[in-house]
């Protein structure tokens, strides 16, 4: 399954420059594949750096970061909180629907937010890989790395990025982001958190739109 291959696009040169600490990742995760032998890792490997394929570093808007991958059957596919077409939508996902629906009367007809990435939207996990069944397996791993990635974009973007932020560990990579972008917060949209208050009702979509126009750049369409 690993050694990986890098994206075919501007992220490569980084991904180059970071070889050494990536052969080190793809070591740990072949001893884990060698501990949990009877265990699949998701996403599949040609989905790993799915989020960097779709979404080129200079073309990023915003930033959404997820904490782990989905670690059942057929879920992962590279981009946080969302699946393949056909999957059984997950708890914090259907969360994420209801808010969009009440926030810009979007029904979405498709659960893989490919089309989002593809508008310059980086759906960002901070563990890239999972084992079938451990959830957070393969963070301790991961986390590093993905830290790095955060503040290199902080760092190189010419314009303001929106980074949306769900839950306290979303929230605790705010010390990677410089002053020049925009955060937005709230409630991570899993049904213990965001029943509890503090997710629903705050216009994530509508809100990182009106930051996009205001720094003249074309609004997301989250429809597709």
């Amino acid at each position: 399954m690993f050694p990986f291959t890098y994206p075919n696009n501007n992220w490569h040169e980084y991904f180059e420059k970071n070889s050494a600490e990536l052969f080190e990742i793809s070591n740990k995760i072949n001893n884990k594949i060698n501990e949990f032998e009877n265990l699949e890792v998701y996403p599949i490997n040609k989905d790993i750096f799915k989020a960097f394929e779709l979404c080129d570093i200079d073309n990023i808007k915003i930033v959404i970061i997820g904490q782990d991958c989905y670690h059942g059957k057929g879920q992962a596919n590279g981009l946080c909180f969302s699946v393949n077409k056909d999957v059984k939508i997950p708890p914090s996902l259907r969360n994420i629907y209801k808010e969009l629906k009440s926030d810009l009367d979007i029904d979405r007809s498709s659960n893989d937010f490919s089309k989002l990435a593809n508008q310059g939207v980086l759906l960002l996990n901070s563990s890239l890989t999972v084992h079938e069944k451990l959830a957070g397996s393969h963070l301790n791993i991961w986390e590093n790395f993905t830290n790095e990635v955060i503040n290199h974009i902080s760092d190189v973007s010419n314009d303001p990025i929106v980074f949306i932020l769900w839950g306290n560990y979303a929230k605790s990579k705010k010390k990677f982001i410089n002053d020049k972008h925009y955060i937005i917060e709230g409630t991570h949209p899993s049904p213990l958190s965001a029943n509890r208050g503090g997710f629903f009702g705050n216009k994530y979509f509508s809100k990182a739109n009106q930051l996009l126009v205001k720094n003249n750049k074309s609004p997301i369409d989250w429809s597709i």
